[in-house]
């Protein structure tokens, strides 16, 4: 076995196709291909530098473009089963390499004859009059040289290379040890008494659960199925409160404690930024997107804040009161496990409306069904299934999707159900990137995971309508890569800037809610039935229910996301948790607890060297491009095929190949604007 390792042509990383054979892929298998692709990345720009040639694009820039691809790829997978499939193994072979191949990117700016190169060609007359994808191509890769330290002095390079790789090791060991705390983590509950309240399916999920361990009673777990019902909908206010304190304290103690890390990461992020010339690295992160800067961002995020603060007090108010209402005017303040539970049956008063009574009509293969179905309506393309990519479990599908003319342009897979082996949330992947350059083939390969409720016995798969929004919020990301036609790879799909790729996917929720839509997908899993009208206007009626406290929520997030990256002095400002729990409380509904530190399992900060660091803004200023893009579908026709070919022409298939701004006026025909948004949550004055 090792010899065949060696040898490298029987390493299946080092012979990757479009199917991917993920059955064969083994831990050891990482390092020695990630050691053999380091080398041919290295030699590839080396043959960049040192081409005889004066410099034109094809050269030059066309060869960038497509120089570390195969490493990119093996990276990604890697990365992908180890969030899907880790093992103690994969995780320590990935943590071993992810450092080396992160200073390895760090270190491509900081090539001094590659700069001299890109500058020569930079001068040229043909670079002079490139236009459209190729000159913003150029012009970006030249900022992100600048950026990134291409005119540093070699010392100052040195340690830039030295942070990138630390940050790796760091942001790896974050999310594993929350994967970790999370799987970690079970409550069994032997005494059905206590589970009064919450659903029927719930309770058999928990009852099956605790049956495939050989344990009698009921299990539950800090994954989304499992934790949302039972705070949402159980009596018993104790096993609420002690499921909440658990969950907001993960990894804060022990072996898997991601304080330190926090604290490191920060510091260097920091040091970073002001290596590279930026007051801090929001301002650094930022430089490339949208908002341009940290104060940009915190103004927009400050601004929705006030518009719908008076908004969230009214709502705070009025959820106490009506506990009061149930209790008696002596019942205690709200608790944070307590704000789901009375919400819910707030909600169920004002409305008669409970959100479970949905869950009967969002069969899992009937909404799957949907989404495909939303994507031809739009876009003219058809998906069918594909049984010959590999999987990596047995729950995940594969399918292919056709254009018009019945030409294949990509390939997906789907992996929808939570697993102790998966990182928990949901997310988009693309494995390979399909160009329209010459010689290259446009067809795109990706993915998207989620963790829905799995089917219990007797029962398919029934999924919340948050978890259909979720669905097509990922598809709608997929879509971005999928539908993308562009010559250069490193604009293809949501290689965008991080406040606008949530656009593709944020739109998308839109069609969970529009009767048209629902109407071809959302049908009771025994009768067929669609669902009745007076349950779905009760549930449109409902939409902005407590929309302030829910905006007010994301709000906070960004709040507490730019101040540890814009102001956070440890030496000033103290402990870390304590900092971030402090910013928080502006934000929440209820007093949050000496031990709440959810940033200390905030992987969307602390996962990646990069992520949504200084970012988390984006997916509110996205919802403003999502709902005023809506605006002209609404108008026009959900389902108007005209519309649809314009969002995918202006949005879709440009990937980052022009301004996201130009994008967007080039479907909309001006700019964004907030109302949209402010009149969808229903908080217009």
């Amino acid at each position: 076995m090792l010899d065949d390792l060696r040898n490298g042509s029987d390493n299946p990383l080092l012979n990757l196709g479009f199917n991917i054979p993920f059955e064969s892929l083994q831990p050891a298998h990482v390092e020695p291909a990630v050691k053999e692709l380091l080398e041919l990345s290295r030699r590839n720009l080396e043959a960049i530098e040192d081409e005889s040639a004066p410099p034109t694009y094809e050269n030059t820039l066309a060869r960038m473009d497509t120089a570390t691809e195969r490493l990119e790829l093996v990276m990604t997978v890697v990365g992908h089963v180890e969030s899907v499939m880790t093992t103690p193994e994969l995780r320590e072979v990935y943590n071993k390499v992810r450092p080396e191949v992160s200073a390895f990117w760090a270190s491509i700016p900081l090539r001094p004859k590659l700069w001299q190169r890109l500058k020569a060609f930079a001068d040229t007359p043909e670079a002079k009059a490139l236009t459209g994808a190729r000159a913003r191509f150029l012009h970006k890769t030249l900022e992100q040289f600048r950026r990134e330290g291409a005119d540093l002095p070699p010392a100052e390079k040195q340690r830039l290379e030295a942070i990138s790789r630390e940050l790796s090791e760091l942001t790896s060991r974050f999310s594993q040890n929350v994967v970790a705390e999370t799987a970690a983590y079970e409550k069994y509950v032997t005494d059905e008494s206590r589970l009064k309240g919450l659903p029927e399916a719930a309770k058999q999920r928990a009852r099956e659960d605790a049956k495939s361990r050989g344990r009698d009673g009921f299990r539950f777990t800090l994954q989304a199925p499992s934790l949302i019902p039972l705070l949402t909908y159980c009596d018993d206010a104790e096993l609420r409160r002690e499921l909440q304190m658990v969950s907001e304290s993960r990894a804060t103690t022990g072996e898997h404690a991601n304080p330190p890390l926090i604290n490191r990461i920060l510091q260097l992020r920091q040091e970073q930024a002001q290596l590279l010339g930026f007051e801090n690295f929001a301002d650094l992160v930022l430089a490339d997107r949208m908002a341009k800067k940290g104060e940009v961002a915190r103004r927009f995020v400050d601004d929705l804040s006030q518009r719908c603060q008076a908004a969230f007090e009214a709502e705070r108010k009025a959820l106490h009161e009506f506990r009061k209402q149930l209790e008696g005017p002596g019942a205690p303040e709200l608790e944070r496990w307590d704000i789901s539970y009375y919400a819910e049956k707030q909600r169920q008063a004002l409305y008669a409306f409970e959100s479970e009574q949905l869950r009967p009509y969002f069969p899992l293969d009937r909404v799957v069904g949907g989404l495909f179905e939303t994507a031809r309506r739009l876009y003219g393309v058809e998906v069918k299934p594909n049984d010959e990519l590999g999987r990596w479990h047995t729950d995940v599908r594969a399918y292919d999707m056709f254009d018009e003319q019945g030409v294949k342009i990509a390939s997906f897979y789907t992996d929808f159900f939570p697993r102790e082996s998966k990182r928990d949330g949901a997310w988009m992947n693309n494995l390979i990137s399909g160009t329209t350059a010459p010689g290259s083939s446009p067809i795109h390969l990706g993915l998207i995971c989620a963790n829905v409720t799995p089917a219990a016995p007797g029962l398919p798969s029934l999924l919340t309508h948050q978890e259909v929004e979720t669905l097509f919020h990922e598809f709608g990301h997929l879509l971005h890569l999928c539908l993308s036609k562009c010559e250069v790879r490193a604009q293809v799909g949501t290689n965008v800037a991080w406040d606008f790729v949530e656009l593709p996917s944020q739109i998308m929720e839109n069609w969970c809610w529009e009767k048209e839509s629902l109407s071809l997908f959302a049908r009771h899993h025994e009768t067929g039935e669609p669902i009745p009208d007076e349950l779905l206007a009760k549930m449109q009626k409902a939409r902005t229910y407590r929309e302030a406290t829910a905006t007010k929520r994301q709000l906070g997030f960004a709040t507490v996301d730019l101040a540890l990256h814009v102001e956070y002095q440890p030496e000033r400002d103290g402990d870390v948790l304590t900092y971030a729990r402090n910013v928080a409380q502006r934000f929440a509904v209820a007093p949050l607890s000496d031990n709440y530190a959810m940033i200390a399992s905030f992987t969307h900060l602390f996962a990646s060297s990069i992520g949504y660091a200084a970012g988390y803004y984006s997916y509110k200023w996205a919802e403003v491009l999502d709902a005023d893009a809506f605006t002209r579908f609404r108008k026009e026709g959900v389902y108007n095929r005209q519309v649809g070919e314009a969002f995918r022409r202006a949005v879709l298939e440009r990937g980052d190949s022009a301004d996201p701004m130009d994008l967007y006026v080039e479907f909309m025909g001006r700019e964004p604007k907030l109302d949209a948004l402010i009149e969808r949550a229903g908080l217009a004055a």
